[in-house]
């Protein structure tokens, strides 16, 4: 039987072995909340270094950015009589933009669906790059390489008054080339071009672009009330078609003047 002296000594010892074990588990658990509490950090570090990459990878991606698309439920908001009585395959498509543009674009094919001529009436939203040439896509729109270089080929007259015309530089007067025109409105914004291959002589083609010009007709204006004046103060100057009169009021000595690479 253990005397009292004896429990009494060992008591000190057994109190000094319990505080050495929980001071180890103390820093054993501090050790791996440290080391816890470091990785989580670490992956917190990471994730905001990827987000942080996140927008530069968006510049990246064309794709990625909405722009013009085909808008099937819109309706026409201009028309254009037949320019001539030769049967054509006409086509009318409607493109919109999220920041607010517009462009009605007419097609016309000739034999075998070769392009004949286009008009569009681009009515400018947010989009619009004011630092761009205005004639910049023209050359696309003809059928062209975007390279294409362009100069003008003269002006003519028409309801929305004068109205620049192009072809591809180093033409001849006299040649087949088509032809391209563009008439921009400040107020309201709006850009009218296209191009024309009708006409067998320059003469011709300018007027043949002229009298689709004078034929261009608004059906609806929507909630743009300067538009619909616009075009009513054209109609009090609509001139009737002329195959090869009034229209090329520019020719020869005065399209030299005018011509230079776009």
């Amino acid at each position: 039987m253990q005397s009292p002296e004896a429990s009494t000594a060992a008591n000190p010892t057994q109190i000094h072995l319990a505080l050495a074990n929980f001071a180890d588990e103390v820093v054993g658990t501090l050790a791996r909340l440290f080391a816890y509490v470091g990785a989580l950090a670490l992956f917190a570090i990471l994730a905001l270094a990827g987000l942080g990459q996140l927008p530069d990878l968006r510049d990246d991606e064309p794709a990625s950015k909405p722009g013009w698309a085909i808008a099937d439920r819109s309706h026409p908001a201009f028309a254009l009589s037949r320019l001539d009585t030769s049967e054509k395959t006409a086509s009318y498509t409607i493109f919109r933009h999220p920041e607010g543009g517009r462009r009605d674009v007419m097609r016309w094919a000739g034999d075998a669906d070769r392009p004949w001529a286009e008009l569009e009436i681009y009515r400018e939203g947010n989009e619009f790059d004011v630092t761009r040439p205005a004639a910049s896509g023209l050359a696309v729109q003809m059928g062209l390489v975007a390279a294409t270089a362009l100069e003008q080929a003269g002006l003519i007259d028409t309801k929305f008054g004068p109205v620049a015309l192009f072809w591809p530089s180093g033409t001849a007067d006299g040649s087949p080339a088509c032809l391209g025109y563009l008439k921009r409105n400040e107020e309201p914004p709006l850009q009218i071009s296209g191009f024309s291959c009708q006409g067998d002589t320059m003469p011709a083609r300018r007027a043949a672009i002229a009298c689709t010009l004078n034929r261009l007709t608004l059906l609806t204006s929507g909630n743009e009330p300067k538009l619909a004046e616009m075009f009513a103060h054209a109609e009090l100057k609509r001139r009737s078609c002329d195959p090869v009169g009034s229209a090329d009021w520019l020719l020869g000595a005065a399209n030299a003047q005018l011509r230079g690479a776009l």
